[in-house]
């Protein structure tokens, strides 16, 4: 448990924004509304984090408990929630909890979830990835931009970014920039080992969505070198796009960034994506990833 009756509402929007900042998303509960005597009147809130800290209250004992778990449940699932609780034997209904207690009246108390706004990672810093970042930033999703050449990933090409990161590698550089589990990274810088390198590191810090542009035969390429190096890959939760992008037909930077752009717009509405592009080659040949028995 976290701050209770000697909270300040400054304290609560501060472990909001402490939690987003790291990536989770947090839990505000809400006293919506209260019939009759209760433990709390309208406006009353308490903080649940995706790791069970709980900060403020909304009137303590079993009831209170039983909204902390509906607020795990609707973090786990990403969706708020609106649950009627009853204070009074009698005054239970088929859309309300009981509570066991006898001190009266209703409350409503609303759940919502609040979810980090998700940060595009360009992985490459040349034509493509500078078309990407502009059509992103005009789409306001934050962007960091990732390369080995401080010439490319500059502020001053991409004035906008919320971090620009130069590394000795890109695999390096993802890890300077803290991937979250809920950001977009996107590999667009075009090199054979690097981006197998940028690939793996993306897959192992697992990320709500990988893409790769890379030619089909590449993309066969990296997933047979992954099964034959024995390279251990934990792919589940993670989004994987290779080739990456909706199939336009796009040639130009510009273009592919739409496809890009596209693509993640789909992710993030939870669009199936099959539905709008032929089944990513990682996901056809995701069962194969595992190494290939040794001494057999």
């Amino acid at each position: 448990m976290g701050l209770a009756e000697s909270w300040r509402p400054e304290d609560l929007y501060r472990i909001i924004l402490d939690e987003l900042n790291k990536g989770k998303p947090v839990a505000v509960v809400t006293v919506v509304e209260k019939i009759g005597s209760g433990p709390r009147a309208p406006g009353a809130k308490m903080i649940v984090t995706s790791e069970g800290g709980v900060y403020g209250t909304i009137g303590g004992g079993l009831f209170e408990r039983d909204v902390i778990e509906n607020a795990l449940e609707a973090l786990s699932e990403g969706k708020p929630r609106m649950l009627k609780y009853a204070f009074r034997r009698d005054n239970v209904t088929s859309d309300s909890i009981p509570t066991g207690l006898e001190c009266g009246g209703s409350l409503r108390v609303f759940i919502d979830v609040v979810k980090p706004t998700p940060r595009l990672v360009i992985v490459g810093a040349g034509h493509v990835g500078k078309a990407l970042g502009d059509l992103a930033n005009a789409m306001g999703l934050p962007v960091v931009v990732i390369d080995v050449d401080g010439k490319l990933a500059s502020k001053e090409r991409f004035p906008y970014a919320e971090e620009v990161v130069v590394a000795r590698s890109h695999a390096e550089g993802l890890e300077k920039a803290g991937v979250r589990r809920t950001d977009l990274v996107v590999i667009v810088y075009g090199g054979v080992e690097s981006d197998y390198e940028a690939l793996i590191k993306a897959l192992e810090l697992k990320p709500r969505y990988v893409g790769l542009m890379a030619s089909r035969r590449r993309v066969m390429l990296y997933l047979k070198k992954i099964r034959e190096e024995g390279v251990e890959v934990d792919d589940s939760g993670v989004i994987v796009s290779a080739p990456v992008g909706i199939d336009i037909g796009g040639q130009t930077p510009s273009e592919i960034a739409v496809s890009i752009l596209a693509e993640i717009v789909a992710v993030l509405n939870d669009r199936d994506l099959g539905e709008l592009k032929r089944l990513s080659l990682w996901e056809k040949h995701r069962s194969k990833l595992k190494p290939v028995p040794q001494g057999l």
